[in-house]
Parts: structure tokens; sequence; C-alpha cells
């Protein structure tokens, strides 16, 4: 089996985690672009950790001029084989209210502006993404959860908006009227492209507002979701230590096969192939390509 890395997308809460050692920033270059920010590397215990700041050190990043491409890219690099995103959402549910913490299982994407793969024209390739999270992960997750004492729920579906605006009320009532869960703007197409790059994901949710559809609650503010993060931070920071202090030491299989992905995903024949696209996917899709 292959040595376990931890990759941990968030963000400045998690830059100094409880235990962390041998910290360090280091910068990993992409052909894909420029990644947020450098990668922090470090460990605890005896698990080795790969942070990436998502919007960037002091958040100079809006979610749509994020480069999702390059950051996964450069956590590939980097030997993530696992990763952890932890996201601030709006909550679509009365059940989930402000600081709840959510495993979700399920994404529904309504980004525009963003490219979502790795593959296209001169390598055509499909993952499947009918299960985006890795169950194993999320079975890790729940049990740092619980030891932590930390409230959480498992399940659920995440929207992701393209922003950088919060919804209007009658999008709020739709996403409601589809049984979706919680809403954010980072998720997409982070997941779809740690898919591609056999990387397992998961995502912990934390809610910090009831976006705008609940009556009894003024609209979804900077300053309201600030402040919920705030108090979201120490809960965060336990449970994200928590799980790297317990993780495994080799990386298994996923029972659902997000690490092996690409198995049967490139359509293009080899000799159809662009070398200047098949360049630029050595560290994504390496495995297969070198058949």
């Amino acid at each position: 089996m292959t040595k376990a890395v931890l990759g941990i997308v968030g963000g400045s809460g998690l830059y100094d985690l409880p235990g962390l050692e041998g910290a360090e920033w280091r910068t990993v270059e992409s052909p894909w672009g420029q990644p947020s920010d450098q990668l922090r590397f470090g460990r605890i215990g005896a698990t080795e950790i790969v942070f990436l700041p998502r919007h960037g050190r002091g958040h100079r990043l809006s979610p749509s001029g994020i480069d999702y491409r390059a950051n996964i890219d450069a956590l590939k690099r980097a030997g993530v084989t696992d990763l952890v995103s932890v996201s601030a959402v709006g909550s679509l549910k009365q059940e989930l209210f402000p600081g709840a913490f959510v495993v979700v299982d399920q994404f529904i994407d309504r980004t525009v502006a963003r490219p979502s793969s790795f593959f296209g024209n001169g390598c055509v390739a499909h993952v499947s993404m009918a299960h985006p999270v890795a169950p194993r992960l999320v079975e890790q997750i729940r049990s740092a959860a619980e030891a932590e004492a930390i409230d959480h729920h498992v399940g659920g579906t995440y929207v992701c908006m393209e922003g950088p605006q919060f919804s209007s009320v009658a999008e709020s009532n739709l996403y409601r009227s589809w049984d979706a869960s919680v809403i954010g703007m980072t998720n997409m197409p982070e997941a779809k492209l740690a898919r591609e790059a056999e990387i397992s994901y998961a995502t912990i949710a934390m809610v910090t507002d009831y976006d705008c559809w609940h009556p009894g609650h003024a609209a979804v503010s900077v300053e309201a979701v600030i402040q919920v993060l705030g108090e979201n931070r120490d809960k965060a920071q336990r449970l994200v230590a928590r799980l790297a202090r317990d993780f495994p030491a080799e990386h298994e299989p996923c029972p659902i096969g997000s690490d092996r992905a690409l198995d049967h995903a490139i359509m293009t024949a080899p000799h159809a192939r662009d070398p200047a696209l098949l360049s630029k996917l050595d560290a994504v899709a390496g495995r297969v390509l070198a058949r």
C-alpha cells in the first residue's frame, strides 16, 4: 500500500494545528497555473500533513479566482493521498444550525466560470462522480469528531454556487426544494479535480448561517459569517488534529475506487493524444499514462 499523506484545504484557523511539528512553507510549482499559496508541510505524530490555504494567506482570492486545477495538481505533486476540505457554508435545513459541522456525501455543481477538468481536447477522460466522497475518509472524520465530542452530522448534499454574491431568497428556496443540506462557493470543481487526480476527498462543512430562506434569521452577511467562523475555529482545529493523530500510516484502498478513478477513464487513443497536454498531466495521470 501507499504511504498516507493527509492534505487539508481550508482557512487561516488551520495554519497552526495543535501538535503540529516541523512545519515549513514550501513552493510547489504546477503547470496548470499558480496555486493559491505555498503549501505548508508538517506532521502530527507519525502523520505527514500538507496544508493549503484555499484563498491564500490574507484571503486574497475570491471563490471564482481560485485556480483549482493548480491547487489539486500541487497537492498531488506533494504526495497527498487523502484530502479534507474544511469549508464555511450556509444551512438549507432547520436542524443544521449555525455552528454545526456537516460531513456531506453529495454535491450539486452550480458553478459556471471555472475550469472543471484536467482533461479535454487531446486527451479525453470521463471519471465517475456518482459517489464523490470517499467513505473510509468520512468514517475517519466521524471517529475523530466523536473522540473530540464535537457535534456533527454525517450525510447531506452540498450545493456549490458561483458567487461571490450570496443567494437570493428564490434561489435559496429552490435549493431547499431539492432537499440540499448546505450551500457554499468552493467545493466545486475541487471535488471533481480531486477525483481525476485519484485523491480520496471529503468535506467538513462548517455552518455559519441559515442562508437567506429562514424567516426567523437575518439574511447572511460577512460579519455574521466571520463571527461564527471564529467560534468554530477551536473545534475545527481539534477535529483536524485528532484526525491526523489517528490517521493510518498507509493509504488503504478506497472502497469506491476514488484512488483508481482513471483505470478505465481515458478515451483518447495513445497515437491521438496531445503531447503538450500529456506533459501537464504527469502528476495527475502519470500512473495510467505510463502504461
